[in-house]
């Protein structure tokens, strides 16, 4: 009986492991939301990402919010466009920055005002090269309009003369006020 126990104990320690083994792990620092103010219909989540071995970040959901996207904003000819993408590479051991004015969690649609001390529930989607899909949840503290993640990458979407901002079409510019990447009122 003790054999049985023994064996069947190694068992399951080795099927633990090789689940572990599997279970592709990504390190999530500095998460963070903007906060908005009263009517703002979206705004953007940041923070780095870090894989252990290459996965793509496919998708991403949030209580507070009815659509969630990743979005990438660039700078062509001197205009901000903004659009979403199918999904963000990290390569194995390499850290992506989602941040404002470039690669971020779009939170569209939002149910409530997010102010500045509260939290939000994000869960990421990410994929392996297999295509196995596996999720991690984020808590991301929200921070007030034009405060960064406290390494010199804060402050509006837009801000540094970056050029004007065209919202994509169905973005309307997301509601940022005074941050000429994700809107706010728009100048002619």
């Amino acid at each position: 009986m003790r054999a049985f126990i023994f064996s069947l104990a190694l068992v399951c320690c080795s099927l633990v492991g090789t689940a572990a083994a599997q279970s592709p792990v990504v390190t999530v620092s500095e998460p963070w939301v903007r906060a908005t103010v009263a009517q703002q219909g979206a705004t953007g989540a940041f923070m780095r990402l870090s894989a252990a071995q290459d996965v793509r970040l496919v998708e991403a959901s949030s209580p507070v919010a009815g659509i969630t996207e990743i979005h990438e904003m660039t700078v062509v000819n001197d205009v901000m466009r903004m659009r979403a993408v199918a999904g963000l590479d990290l390569p194995a051991g390499r850290t992506v920055e989602l941040r404002p004015g470039g690669y971020h969690v779009m939170l569209m649609d939002l149910r409530q005002p997010l102010n500045a001390g509260e939290r939000v529930a994000i869960t990421l989607v990410f994929e392996d090269r297999a295509q196995r899909r596996f999720t991690q949840q984020v808590e991301a503290p929200v921070r007030a309009l034009g405060m960064g993640a406290g390494h010199g990458h804060g402050g509006p979407h837009g801000a540094g003369g970056m050029g004007a901002h065209t919202p994509p079409a169905g973005h309307g510019g997301h509601g940022m006020p005074g941050a000429g990447g994700h809107g706010g009122p728009q100048r002619p």
